[in-house]
């Protein structure tokens, strides 16, 4: 009697691990997706050294909308932030911000970096007999990116020091 009740618990034991890589081979296409779509994010906030509100809009659609993330799509955050730590995400018309000082803008000057995380849940879950456990593990992937585009309507320091702290 022993023997066979060893093996009814080795036999769910093997089931729930059989399981639970059933769901982590579904872990690995749903953490590279994270990754690509943080990379392309990046890339854009890089180009003008911020984020802008129609491309954020859109990409974070994008994330919601696909299958693997659709369970958990209200659990998707994109955040840009700054070296400093101001937020990155501003209007698409940089014009708007030329009249504000330094710190109100989104942006930064050519060379300073934007770092670009994306947060998302991954649902794990297993069901045995009909009942459905299910954990939530947040996960987040950050790429900082540098800031490539020159603003006129920013200082520039990199040679100010050899000038005198005079353009």
């Amino acid at each position: 009697m022993r023997a066979f009740a060893k093996s009814i618990l080795v036999s769910i034991l093997v089931t729930v691990c059989i399981l639970l890589f059933t769901n982590l081979i579904y872990f690995f296409p749903w953490y590279m997706t994270l990754v690509i779509e943080t990379f392309n994010v990046s890339q854009v906030a890089a180009s003008d050294n911020y984020l802008k509100q129609t491309y954020y809009d859109d990409a974070l659609e994008r994330l919601r909308e696909r299958p693997i993330y659709r369970q958990k799509a209200d659990d998707v955050e994109i955040i840009a932030k700054n070296e400093d730590g101001g937020d990155a995400i501003g209007y698409d018309d940089a014009s708007y911000y030329e009249d504000l000082s330094e710190y109100e803008k989104p942006y930064k000057q050519r060379g300073k970096p934007v770092k670009v995380t994306i947060e998302a849940v991954y649902p794990l879950s297993i069901e045995l007999w009909g009942k459905k456990y299910e954990r939530e593990i947040p996960v987040s992937f950050s790429l900082t990116a540098t800031g490539l585009k020159h603003y006129k309507d920013l200082e520039y320091y990199e040679y100010l020091d050899q000038w005198g702290d005079e353009p």
